[in-house]
């Protein structure tokens, strides 16, 4: 299965879920499990940030999925668990040494969600996080 991202050169450790797809939709066309059950936040992140594909939805057959790419990792500090486009994701290749990005499909009308593939970029490089910056969470809650 193609996913909609660059192949960036510092790609590796690269892990594909088709098969664990592929089991869930046979699991939930069988009606053992409910696997459209997608977080409000899932939803208002495909909504807002997300890249729309040419695939259609497995389960509504919709063309209105999306895919999210999410970056978890040390080195990234406050800002681990982002949203990146590709393009910020060729950028970060040689700002980071090390993390993970998950790509994760959503369709907005039925409410699928699965995790399609997880790999690791960065130049390898071993760095400190970046300083942490003041943000309008950190003013509220001090606030209170």
């Amino acid at each position: 299965m193609v996913y909609s991202y660059l192949i960036m050169k510092s790609q590796r450790s690269y892990i594909d879920y088709s098969l664990d797809k592929r089991a869930t939709l046979l699991a939930l066309f069988r009606g053992t499990v409910d696997a459209c059950d997608a977080d409000p936040y899932l939803l208002r992140a495909a909504k807002w940030h997300g890249d729309k594909v040419s695939r259609n939805c497995p389960v509504c057959k919709k063309n209105a999925l999306v895919e999210l790419r999410y970056t978890f990792g040390e080195q990234l500090g406050q800002y681990s668990g982002r949203i990146k486009t590709p393009k910020e994701l060729v950028e970060m290749e040689s700002e980071f040494g090390e993390f993970r990005v998950y790509i994760v499909e959503v369709c907005p009308d039925c409410s699928w969600n699965h995790m399609c593939a997880s790999f690791v970029l960065g130049d390898g490089t071993v760095r400190k996080a970046p300083r942490k910056t003041r943000t309008l969470e950190d003013d509220d809650y001090a606030a209170r």
